[in-house]
């Protein structure tokens, strides 16, 4: 038997929900396999810790963070919870992402069955995943940021190490990925503004060097405005898409609304020694007392976690059987992003998948 240690950070608003039936689910894959253990560490961080002690996560969690097999995350934050400066405080992006160098942001996108989506598209025809580069570009002024009464400046950065980590990291997703749709297309698509911006410029250099490594793999260049009207008009043309940090965070939100909502998406934020998953969308405290979240996201980012510690099969199994029980209707996701019949009855039905297979 297999046991792996996970910090479980259960977050803010829903995110204590959403994790609660996540873990029932993985429980129930773990239990159909029954060759593996993840022992689940729970911590407080957030919004609520920032209230309380004025940091969003402790040393000593941190600490806990950097030794686990991986990282399980819930939603954080709460948008009356602020700093001095106006932003957010209680977030985690920026502490684990740059603490951990967690440097590739990996967002899958993809459409299923019974799941509204405001476009005329056929469910199993948009199959994509966007990387976000996690630790540079324009995030990498969050809090040193410079302003007064009559300007404000934020830095973009990006460096060659910093680009060619996550370009390699794109270029060997593509490589070793299998679409759901049945082509044999394995293509990598760089974004970058490189008609306004030096700094995107460089992005699309350092990409075009990289892409050399790989000469089985497509590429394809596009601005992000163009980018943004494609995943509407032609999502099922791209495989991996590959971006600097500020651009992966707007475009990967449209790309979930394309799908069905952020509560479709899932997450995973991978370095060299660490990584964590979570869903993509905020905590919505809005909803926290109706039952209706949609657990999804952060069920498939449980999927991702299983792939990363290396129960291959689990992961596989777990991705097939959210497919399985969506495509047999008996949970449907309405125009609202929310499950028709509630979060409790997404857990359920696919914990009587998974025993009843």
């Amino acid at each position: 038997m297999q046991n792996y240690n996970i910090v479980l950070i259960p977050g803010d608003g829903i995110g204590p929900e959403i994790t609660k039936s996540a873990i029932k689910v993985l429980n129930a894959v773990e239990q159909y396999f029954g060759t593996y253990h993840l022992v689940f560490d729970k911590h407080k961080a957030g919004a609520e810790l920032y209230q309380q002690d004025g940091m969003a996560i402790s040393n000593s969690t941190f600490q806990i963070c950097r030794l686990a097999d991986a990282i399980f995350k819930g939603p954080v934050g709460l948008p009356s919870v602020r700093k001095s400066d106006g932003t957010e405080g209680g977030l985690l992006g920026g502490i684990l992402r740059n603490g951990l160098d967690v440097y590739a942001n990996v967002r899958p996108i993809k459409l299923y069955q019974h799941v509204y989506t405001p476009l005329k598209a056929t469910p199993g025809l948009i199959d994509l995943i966007i990387i976000r580069e996690n630790t540079e570009g324009l995030y990498s002024s969050r809090g040193i940021g410079v302003s007064n009464n009559d300007a404000a400046v934020d830095n973009l950065l990006m460096t060659r190490v910093g680009v060619e980590r996550v370009v390699r990291f794109a270029f060997n997703m593509a490589a070793g990925r299998k679409r759901t749709i049945q082509d044999d297309i394995k293509k990598v698509t760089c974004v970058a503004k490189t008609n306004v911006l030096k700094s995107h410029v460089f992005f699309s250099e350092i990409f075009n060097e990289i892409a050399q490594e790989f000469p089985g793999i497509e590429t394809e260049y596009l601005y992000p405005d163009a980018a943004a009207s494609d995943l509407i008009t032609r999502p099922d043309k791209f495989d991996i898409m590959v971006m600097e940090n500020f651009v992966g965070d707007i475009l990967s939100d449209l790309a979930g609304a394309v799908v069905g909502g952020l509560g479709m998406c899932p997450s995973g934020n991978y370095g060299d020694d660490n990584a964590y998953f979570e869903p993509v969308h905020g905590s919505a405290p809005d909803i926290l007392v109706n039952g209706k979240a949609n657990p999804i996201g952060q069920i498939l980012s449980g999927a991702m976690m299983l792939r990363y510690i290396g129960e291959i099969n689990a992961a596989d199994f777990l991705e097939t059987v959210v497919d399985d029980v969506l495509m047999s209707g008996k949970i449907s996701i309405g125009k609202d992003g929310y499950p028709t019949n509630g979060t409790e009855s997404v857990t359920m039905s696919l914990i009587n998948k998974i025993k009843n297979t």
